[in-house]
């Protein structure tokens, strides 16, 4: 397993406020890693620091074994960004554009075409290579951008916001290209989109006020999203406190009268108890219905427990 990123340790202060707070994770080949977090979470300034664009306060960063600050030339090599709003000239065609690109990036002059060929046949830009970037659509730009970002063949490709403003198929599209780029490469996605973490990633890391409060595999975010939610229906009010005391509860929403929503742990499922204490009792069970929770549930739900 070959560690592309290492981060440790991670702060930023701006003045006396604190952006980042002691993060800290790696990224490994093969890993598409979905980054997450609400406006002024920290996520911004974490990808400006793994970029290079921005110096951390304390701690450090290792790009394929290369300090970001001691040898940033080296480590950068191993780098490719794609910014929210593509870095692209408008009045260039598309070969014309990478072809600056890959000079920037520093690929040997024998090396060029082919390297232009192979981004552009990765990105599915073949057949648009000769047009002009402003003659192109949002999604066939949105290619471009991921296109200047792979042309030096990097271990790491950092995406920001990659679908933003795309219709239904492009986004498909540039998830299908992710997911294929994930093979050969380690990946950070940075997305508002949870639905695109389930789509294209292995790993999903939530910040929140400059913390990481979640760091797990997409397999075991699943996990979490298995049911352990049960709406129920009476025809009499139930007594809420009645029920809140029984084992397996976490907690209970009132939705209206007659209706109640149960938050309970998965590894002691109290169904079972909830139908006997119903009944005994006489309200007249109408309806009890599990409820599948979303990855949006998650997130929110997260973000309330770590500000209580």
């Amino acid at each position: 397993m070959t560690l592309l990123i290492e981060a440790e340790h991670l702060y930023r202060y701006y003045g006396k406020h604190c952006a980042v707070n002691d993060v800290s994770f790696t990224l490994t080949r093969g890993d598409v890693l979905g980054f997450l977090g609400p406006n002024g979470a920290g996520k911004t300034t974490t990808m400006q620091m793994l970029c290079g664009n921005l110096a951390p306060s304390a701690g450090q960063i290792k790009i394929n074994g290369f300090d970001l600050l001691d040898q940033p030339r080296s480590a950068k090599r191993h780098l490719g960004y794609l910014p929210d709003t593509p870095p692209l000239y408008r009045e260039l065609t598309v070969y014309e554009f990478l072809h600056y690109c890959a000079q920037l990036h520093g690929v040997a002059k024998n090396n060029i075409t082919q390297a232009i060929d192979h981004a552009l046949q990765r990105c599915g830009l073949t057949s648009v290579a000769k047009r002009l970037i402003a003659n192109l659509s949002k999604g066939f730009q949105q290619r471009v951008g991921i296109a200047q970002a792979i042309l030096h063949d990097p271990e790491v490709i950092i995406l920001d916001e990659p679908t933003v403003g795309l219709d239904p198929l492009q986004i498909n599209e540039i998830r299908t290209l992710i997911r294929e780029l994930g093979q050969d490469h380690g990946i950070i996605l940075s997305t508002h989109r949870l639905s695109e973490v389930q789509e294209s990633c292995s790993h999903v890391q939530i910040i929140h006020q400059g913390q990481l409060i979640l760091n797990e595999s997409i397999a075991a975010l699943k996990q979490m999203m298995d049911t352990g939610i049960v709406q129920v229906t009476t025809r009499l009010a139930p007594d809420v406190s009645l029920l809140s005391a029984l084992p397996g509860i976490k907690s209970i929403e009132t939705l209206a009268e007659n209706c109640i929503r149960i938050h309970y742990s998965v590894v002691d499922n109290p169904t079972p108890r909830l139908t006997e204490t119903i009944i005994a009792a006489g309200w007249e069970l109408q309806e009890l219905a599990p409820v599948k929770k979303s990855m949006e549930d998650i997130f929110i739900t997260l973000i309330r427990d770590n500000e209580s």
